[in-house]
């Protein structure tokens, strides 16, 4: 699990928990069934007419993508890399090609096969780089979806407080107090309903989900200077030195 975002959640609810303890005389009016399921229902009917099934679908993978504490192999693909150069740098085609099966990260096997494969440098930075920007788009995407229900969901929330505003003012021609109450509650308790899943889970896992893919492109553009420098017949101590530097002068950059 991932610990920031377990926390966040955790510390979320706790402190609406703790200030709906202090404040309200009864609990059960911040429960409301019809007022919840103004807000989610028009949430997701909104976001499946804005997006393909299949996307939306997606989203369920991704939410439990971002629960999950995912490691980045950064110094074992670095190493890789130089260990591989260090074989290329003798010669040693066989023990590459025998070597190629045992790499983890596909991305980084894909370069080295073109390497040795005596592919053109540029063919090999113009499929690489293809590559990488078809994983920003897709995951940027997927990052979209929940920032578009994070905009949707406060709107149907005011819808449900609209719908609740109605039925009270024609409500209030009789003496039914007991029915205004319970519309002026469904009126209130969707706009409440719609601020916290925007902000508290929505908004959260797009932020989530874009931090995600920059530390994934670092990833990436990490192996693709490797692959390049490779391609150049640099030497292991010179690759592994740049990419040392690489790595930190962009961990600066994403702490920043």
């Amino acid at each position: 699990m991932n610990p920031a975002t377990v926390l966040g959640m955790i510390g979320g609810i706790i402190l609406l928990t703790v200030t709906v303890a202090l404040t309200a005389r009864d609990y059960s009016v911040f429960w409301n069934l019809p007022g919840l399921g103004i807000v989610l229902g028009g949430t997701v009917a909104a976001t499946l007419v804005s997006y393909p099934l299949h996307e939306v679908l997606r989203v369920f993978r991704v939410f439990i993508i971002v629960l999950r504490s995912e490691r980045y192999y950064a110094k074992e693909d670095m190493e890789e890399i130089v260990a591989v150069s260090r074989q290329w740098f003798k010669g040693n085609l066989a023990a590459i090609e025998n070597r190629l099966n045992e790499i983890q990260n596909p991305y980084l096997r894909m370069g080295i096969q073109l390497v040795i494969d005596d592919t053109p440098l540029d063919d090999i930075l113009t499929l690489l780089q293809w590559r990488m920007t078809r994983l920003r788009a897709k995951e940027s995407a997927e990052a979209q979806v929940f920032r578009t229900m994070a905009m949707y969901a406060p709107a149907f929330g005011m819808l449900g407080t609209l719908v609740g505003l109605i039925n009270m003012l024609f409500g209030m021609e009789g003496s039914d107090f007991e029915s205004i109450g319970v519309n002026l509650g469904i009126a209130l308790i969707t706009t409440f309903y719609g601020i916290i899943l925007a902000n508290l889970v929505f908004k959260p896992i797009a932020i989530k989900m874009e931090r995600r893919i920059e530390q994934r492109v670092m990833l990436m553009n990490m192996v693709l200077e490797g692959i390049t420098l490779m391609s150049k017949g640099r030497s292991p101590a010179y690759i592994r030195e740049t990419l040392k530097s690489f790595m930190a002068r962009y961990e600066d950059e994403i702490r920043q």
